[in-house]
């Protein structure tokens, strides 16, 4: 997968990977993927509400020694 931008959300509480990966998919262009790395449950359920309400298409999600891993293509 090409990876435009990573994004470190690790250690970071509920919303602030949210408001974080906001502002990091405006440093990208529409098609571009982000990838997000969370240490938060949460953040789950809310990028992928988030991207599926903001236009953007979750291309895939893995959980690696309890880092969740996000890419979501900029719509």
């Amino acid at each position: 997968m090409n990876v435009s931008k990573v994004l470190d959300a690790k250690g970071l509480a509920c919303p602030m990977p949210i408001v974080k990966t906001k502002k990091a998919m405006k440093e990208v262009e529409s098609g571009e993927v982000l990838e997000i790395q969370a240490t938060d449950a949460g953040a789950k359920s809310d990028l992928t509400a988030w991207a599926k309400s903001g236009g953007h298409e979750l291309l895939d999600h893995q959980e690696e020694n309890g880092v969740f891993k996000f890419w979501i293509k900029k719509g």
